[in-house]
């Protein structure tokens, strides 16, 4: 199944304005192994890209979706996850360019080029107790997986949620949280566990359309 522009960007948004409701438990996590700034990006960052949107017009592609997405959430807060998520949103534009419409391969090539681009500007990999630890872990389950929208948002989530919970038992290699050493050790990792809350808003929202 696949879904216009349009539908892309009613969707989403409403996914991220519910998204900061998660701020303080965001915030909390990152607290633990860093400097606490997370809840505020994700908050700040979501907004930022609600109204980038809403001021496109009608007829806005999937890439243009994708380059507002980008350029507002990498500015609206100073932080490296912003400028990660960010910069990746900006790469996976140009794997949109000329579409309208967005189904499982486009979803799929979005979220690969936004992993690729955290791997080359943060210079991190899965293990190394970051977003990534989610992230394509769920987008190999998308790959290797069959079914309507929900069936394959459900088996995301689940993949996702197993692998926040596995981050716990790792030691940080990346930022600040790298710092405290054996310390983050009995901690998930934030922002794979803010990637795995932006999945299940989008969960919600599509089970009230």
């Amino acid at each position: 199944m696949s879904v216009s522009s349009n539908e892309l960007r009613d969707v989403v948004s409403r996914a991220l304005d519910a998204l900061p409701a998660h701020t303080d438990e965001l915030r909390d996590l990152d607290a633990a192994l860093g400097d606490g700034d997370l809840g505020i990006t994700v908050q700040s960052g979501s907004k930022a890209v609600v109204a980038a949107w809403a001021a496109l017009p009608a007829n806005a592609s999937v890439a243009d979706l994708l380059l507002a997405a980008g350029k507002a959430f990498s500015t609206a807060n100073p932080s490296t996850f912003a400028a990660l998520i960010g910069g990746g949103l900006l790469a996976a534009a140009k794997t949109a360019a000329g579409k309208e419409t967005v189904g499982r391969d486009e979803a799929l090539a979005i979220g690969r080029a936004v992993a690729a681009r955290i791997v080359e500007r943060g210079k991190s990999k899965v293990g190394d107790k970051t977003v990534l630890d989610a992230l394509v872990p769920s987008l190999d389950v998308l790959e290797a997986s069959q079914g309507d929208a929900d069936a394959l948002l459900s088996a995301m989530i689940g993949k996702a949620k197993e692998q926040v919970d596995a981050t716990a038992a790792l030691q940080s290699q990346k930022g600040r949280a790298a710092w405290v050493q054996a310390r983050s050790i009995g901690h998930p990792d934030p922002g794979a566990t803010a990637y795995l809350r932006f999945l299940e808003k989008l969960r919600d929202v599509l089970a009230v359309r």
